[in-house]
């Protein structure tokens, strides 16, 4: 059975509606101001930043950080799994 996980936050989910019909923490528009978004890319042993190549195990572990090379500017923003 495959996972589904929110590209904000790494929030996971048996499926898709369960997942998308939630509010995120880590939304783009501010804590709760939108739904989870689906990350379209499979599960992986390791993310990757898209932004600057960090590496961690779960994208959860991953969005909670830091971007240094975030296009809204240096530690402006967190990283975003790559598909």
């Amino acid at each position: 059975m495959a996972n589904f996980y929110c590209e904000y936050c790494g929030t996971k989910s048996a499926t898709v509606a369960g997942l998308v019909s939630g509010n995120c923490m880590k939304h783009a528009d501010g804590p709760n101001k939108g739904k989870h978004k689906l990350y379209e890319g499979s599960e992986k042993s390791q993310y990757t930043c898209k932004y600057c190549g960090t590496k961690q195990p779960t994208i959860q572990g991953l969005t909670s950080l830091s971007c240094t090379k975030h296009p809204n500017g240096v530690n402006k923003g967190k990283h975003s799994p790559a598909l």
